[in-house]
């Protein structure tokens, strides 16, 4: 698929159609995310669990948060907005949806560590919180001006960046021995790459992923301009999918294998990630650019991050799960996806 990456350039150069510019190139940066992916497991393997567990951490959603940042700069803040909401939907829904579709279908009940379960859970609650109430001031408080909302979004984000650091503090130091165990690296794995390949690997596909996300952008803006494709939809759908396919895919494989503490970590822990750490930072960032930011988002938009959040919690609490919950995930990503095509 890295074939991809050139073919964007030449038919950006060429002004075709934005439609395929869009789909090129958004093709394209699937790839360059997962070469990202291997090269921060590889530095995390070398690392050791503390550091390894914070590389992991920061970097599980670059490829994402880099798309947004460059929205965020040519002010399609709409969209923004709906691909932070579309990516957690996506991982709570669809990701831990196939994952125990992928799992449950080899065996009739999958099992997995509960206490991790359930803090992901309650994290999941409260980022759904911290996310709502600047929609809810907003609409309790209609003569408030926009930049009132702005300044209750930058609190909100300090404090929900806080609350992530405070995550894994817990996690990864203070009861590293509530969650999975640390897994044993053979020597051959940890060195199979050099670490100053890895950071080479790391940094290209990071310019790269910066190159594809300001033509997938510019891209986007001519789709929603030329074919009545609305932001939300791109945003909430398209745009989460392509900046999350290679872990979408690590996911269901590890499931299949029978590693569900594991699928469960990537699902949960990436959508937190999403709502504790992406988006404070784009919320900081449109300070910084001049495109100031509110967390303020559309009562679909809410309404549906809460249900998710809900029906995660519901299932993972028990610590045991089976495929036709995964199927029930699937169903609520795909009703919810209709939903989006009509907003």
């Amino acid at each position: 698929m890295l074939v991809a990456v050139p073919a964007s350039w030449l038919l950006a150069a060429l002004h075709a159609p934005p439609l395929a510019v869009f789909l090129v190139s958004g093709l394209a940066v699937i790839p360059l995310a997962a070469e990202m992916g291997a090269a921060t497991e590889t530095l995390a393997d070398r690392s050791g669990p503390a550091v390894g567990g914070l590389l992991n951490a920061t970097f599980g959603n670059a490829a994402e948060l880099i798309i947004a940042i460059v929205a965020l700069r040519a002010g399609l803040l709409d969209l923004v907005k709906a691909s932070l909401t579309g990516s957690i939907l996506g991982n709570l829904l669809l990701i831990l949806g196939l994952s125990l579709m992928a799992g449950g279908l080899k065996r009739s009940k999958l099992t997995f560590n509960q206490t991790a379960a359930g803090m992901s859970g309650a994290m999941l609650l409260l980022a759904v919180v911290g996310l709502a109430i600047p929609a809810l001031f907003v609409s309790t408080h209609p003569g408030a001006a926009t930049a009132t909302a702005v300044h209750l979004s930058e609190g909100v984000a300090l404090v929900l960046g806080a609350t992530y650091v405070a995550s894994l503090v817990f996690s990864l130091k203070t009861h590293r021995e509530l969650f999975s165990p640390e897994r044993a690296v053979s020597p051959t794995e940890a060195h199979r790459t050099p670490a100053g390949r890895a950071v080479a690997l790391l940094a290209g596909a990071t310019v790269l992923v910066a190159v594809q996300s300001e033509i997938l952008v510019h891209a986007t803006e001519q789709v929603v301009s030329g074919t009545g494709i609305s932001e939300s939809f791109l945003g909430l759908i398209v745009i989460p999918l392509i900046g999350n396919a290679a872990e979408h895919a690590t996911a269901v494989v590890v499931a299949r294998k029978g590693d569900t503490d594991l699928a469960l970590t990537i699902a949960l822990g990436s959508s937190t990630q999403v709502a504790l750490f992406v988006a404070p930072v784009l919320v900081l960032t449109g300070v910084l650019v001049g495109q100031p930011m509110s967390l303020v988002f559309t009562p679909f938009e809410i309404v549906s991050l809460g249900l998710a959040a809900l029906i995660v919690t519901v299932i993972a609490l028990d610590g045991e799960s089976h495929w036709f919950e995964g199927a029930q995930l699937l169903a609520v990503y795909a009703i919810l996806a209709i939903a989006a095509w009509f907003v």
